[in-house]
């Protein structure tokens, strides 16, 4: 692969040098646009500087906040059977970190090249600015990296934790410590993430400051991108190759003879934990960037520029203190009602915490929004405007949850369908009955997204004339900020899932019930005596909440893929249009590249689908294969070895990074060639990835989760764990593990990705186009399709099982 890599990124660099040679012409783009000056307009008698800076300091105690829930957490009792394990988890999840952050910095390297080429030798920037730039990328890289460290950190400590403290008999702390986790990852994210922004936005010089802003979006995009691609196809392969060996071998859930189970632990932090802490950071960065940049394109008048951009930052900063706020009053209503009781409805407190913060979020913007803004270009109704704007977005970021519930939920009709299908027709009705409900999920879900887009777009129509161009794709813009507006929260409920089932696995790879003497030890020394099967009852109940609060934060996040790309992608209409003013009837079916850019789309949505899942099918066979030849069941067996375990491991990365490495070079190298080739077929081609990747995902991520809960529903509340209909429900659940944790995820940072490195590789094509190297660019964009199709070949036909036999006789090595 070594080799792979050094040939192809020496031919890019190659060819993007030769190709711009040096020609440049300075155009109006988002990577030349200069900040306004925030001491201009006051706000409360604050300067919009100011008053930012003093959001920083609200962003540390944020932080901070996350900081010390992670300490307290730390400090909660824990037998040391279970900190063991715990701790075994994390180790061998920092060696996969590691390993991922090493290759992170090989894809990284294909981006900088592009951004030398474009900033240095193409716009003839100083290399002092060139640097900066291009530290700024770094920058949002390891912005992704370190809160999916963090993640990874606290979830491994709060899983041992929640899985001791279910023995005491109560479910309360089962479900207390998963939420304190993920508040603690969603306070840190959000703060981190501000922090970054806020400090180009105040401390670099305003004229440096835009393509600042696009090198840390894409830096942070790569990142997400890449950990959530390998995480996902990481998590599957361990995932399956642990679950079939129930069926296999007819042996339980999470046994710790079986040495896939400790791989699977990992991946639920690779995959459920690393790849969403990390699409998260990225999600809300890329989505501020989308909007300052509409906002400097659109917006003409410097002051009504700065009152949009503190307004904008200023409620980011906001969202800290209600869903902190949001929390506290949840939690203490929740202790009251729970504390001592015997039974919980683990769903019905992370459900109210949403509502709750929603709520309040909306309260909040309407009355900051009217202190902030009480004019904007003289009119004295756009404060109110522009938060039912933000509202329809907050509402959506409450509503999608309890529609993804719906067809996920341990309670859905739907879920209960898949369980009833697959008493008598087995696999094979379980399968079909996950698929309609999948369907029926996106039909309502996308019709939801429309209805409140068209409420914003409504709205918008009645800003005053001249404030901004085309003020619906900014109201667009506003949907998605607004899908974040209880940032902290949607983190946290989706970081609750890898704790409660961590904690499930820590449980049963503990051996705990069968150590000598353990309930004297545990009274003795914690002050209680341990009830396994209460405990047991509790981590399973409590693992189906984590799986259905899981999947609701997935069409959250691709949601805003969809609606923030639209931001996006209209500013590369602006500059390819000089402000709408040239070529504006290209954007038309009649264009014929455009409408051939809407049907390419497609297909790359399609392989990328096809692609991400043949990696986990490959890579599961050989855990599979593995696993099979190595579990020891014999009665004097009681935990699969260290050494078993990590091979299973090796096997898992080595696949990911496989898959990931084609993966990547396939929609960087289509990037190049289709923003070479036709700027306007690039346009319909970023259009279609968004709306097929946005159906492509909700349908896959809300059929996984049917067939997830179906599963937990056969195991939890019927107690049939070894039947007929338990091994149906575990094969529907293997088909969704790829579809909910794997593809459909993936699309969010694939769709941002594209599009942000997509307007620099547009912006370069058409530079070259303006300096008459017409069939320069069209070369280029046959080459780099050429070169695109090579890693298509390489991600199915060199991915292929049939195609392994000699490679599976090889030791595995992980580079």
């Amino acid at each position: 692969m070594k080799s792979w890599i050094t040939r192809v990124l020496v031919l890019a660099l190659l060819l993007v040098c030769v190709a711009t040679g040096a020609y440049a012409q300075e155009a109006r783009t988002e990577a030349n646009l200069v900040l306004p000056d925030l001491h201009q307009v006051s706000f409360l008698g604050i300067s919009g500087q100011n008053l930012l800076i003093g959001g920083l300091f609200v962003c540390i105690l944020g932080g901070s906040f996350g900081l010390v829930m992670d300490s307290r957490l730390r400090d909660l009792l824990v037998h040391r059977s279970m900190r063991e394990i715990s701790e075994l988890i994390y180790e061998t999840c920092k060696t996969y970190l590691i390993t991922q952050g090493k290759f992170i910095a090989i894809l990284w390297a294909f981006i900088a090249v592009i951004m030398v080429v474009y900033f240095g030798a193409l716009r003839h920037y100083d290399a002092v600015r060139v640097a900066v730039i291009v530290f700024f990328s770094i920058i949002g890289i390891l912005g992704s990296y370190g809160v999916a460290w963090f993640g990874i950190r606290i979830n491994t400590f709060a899983n041992s934790r929640s899985a001791f403290a279910a023995l005491g008999g109560k479910p309360f702390p089962t479900y207390s410590i998963p939420l304190s986790a993920g508040m603690s990852i969603g306070m840190l994210l959000i703060s981190t993430e501000l922090i970054m922004m806020l400090a180009i936005l105040l401390f670099v010089p305003r004229d440096y400051a835009g393509p600042c802003f696009i090198g840390f979006a894409i830096g942070e995009s790569l990142g997400a991108a890449a950990l959530r691609i390998a995480g996902g196809i990481f998590t599957k392969i361990a995932d399956i190759g642990s679950d079939l060996m129930k069926i296999v071998f007819n042996i339980k859930e999470d046994d710790a003879r079986n040495p896939g189970v400790i791989a699977d632990c990992v991946g639920d932090n690779a995959g459920d934990s690393v790849g969403p802490t990390a699409d998260g950071f990225e999600t809300y960065g890329v989505t501020g960037v989308a909007l300052i940049t509409f906002i400097l394109l659109a917006v003409t008048d410097p002051t009504v520029q700065t009152q949009l951009l503190v307004w904008i930052f200023a409620m980011r900063v906001l969202m800290i203190i209600t869903s902190a706020v949001s929390y506290f009053i949840n939690e203490a209503a929740a202790r009251a009602k729970y504390l001592n009781a015997d039974k919980m409805n683990f769903e019905a407190p992370l459900t109210s915490l949403v509502w709750l913060t929603s709520i309040i979020s909306v309260g909040v913007t309407l009355v900051v929004s009217r202190l902030l803004i009480p004019t904007l270009n003289g009119d004295t109704t756009m404060w109110w405007k522009l938060s039912l704007i933000i509202t329809c977005g907050t509402l959506a970021g409450a509503i999608i949850p309890e529609l993804v519930k719906v067809f996920t939920s341990t309670e859905s009709s739907h879920v209960r369908e898949v369980v009833t299908s697959s008493r008598e027709g087995g696999a094979s009705l379980n399968i079909l009955s996950g698929l309609i409900a999948g369907n029926f999920s996106a039909y309502w879900m996308g019709l939801t997204i429309t209805f409140l887009m068209g409420i914003a777009a409504w709205i918008s129509g009645y800003f005053p004339g001249g404030i901004m161009i085309a003020p619906a794709i900014f109201a667009f813009g506003l949907v998605a900020f607004g899908f974040l507006g209880m940032g902290p929260v949607t983190i946290a409920v989706d970081s609750y899932g890898p704790v409660t089932d961590n904690a499930q696995s820590v449980f049963e790879l503990s051996t705990i019930e069968t150590l000598p003497g353990i309930s004297d030890e545990v009274n003795r020394d914690f002050g209680f005596r341990p009830q396994f099967e209460k405990g047991k009852q509790y981590l399973e109940e409590n693992d189906g909440a984590g799986n259905t609060f899981k999947a609701t934060a997935k069409p959250v996040l691709i949601g805003t893929a969809v609606v923030g790309a639209t931001t996006m992608i209209f500013s590369i209409i602006v500059i390819l249009t000089s402000g709408l003013t040239v070529d504006t009837e290209k954007l038309s079916l009649l264009h014929p590249q455009f409408l051939l850019g809407l049907v390419t789309g497609g297909a790359i949505i399609y392989w990328f689908t096809g692609a991400s899942t043949q990696a986990v099918s490959t890579g599961a066979y050989r855990a599979v294969e593995f696993i099979k030849a190595n579990i020891h069941l014999d009665a004097g067996a009681t935990k699969a070895s260290v050494e078993d375990s990590k091979k299973v491991v090796e096997i898992c990365t080595q696949y990911a990074q496989k898959g990931m490495f084609n993966i990547f070079l396939v929609v960087f190298f289509s990037t190049l060639a289709f923003a070479c080739f036709e700027p306007f077929f690039f346009i319909g081609y970023l259009i279609s990835i968004a709306i097929f990747g946005l159906y492509q995902a909700i349908f896959m991520a809300n059929a996984g989760g049917a067939w997830d809960n179906a599963k937990k529903i056969v195991e939890v509340e019927l107690k049939e764990k070894g039947t007929a209909l338990h091994a149906a429900t575990v094969v529907g659940d293997t088909v969704g593990d790829p579809f909910k944790d794997t593809s459909s995820v993936a699309m969010n940072p694939v769709i941002k990705f594209t599009t942000l490195f997509g307007l620099l590789a547009v912006e370069l094509a058409v530079e070259m186009n303006r300096a008459g190297q017409q069939s320069v660019t069209r070369v280029l964009s046959a080459l780099f399709f050429v070169i695109s199709m090579i890693f298509v070949y390489r991600s199915f036909y060199g991915m292929r099982i049939g195609a392994t036999t000699e490679e599976r006789r090889q030791p595995v090595t992980v580079h």
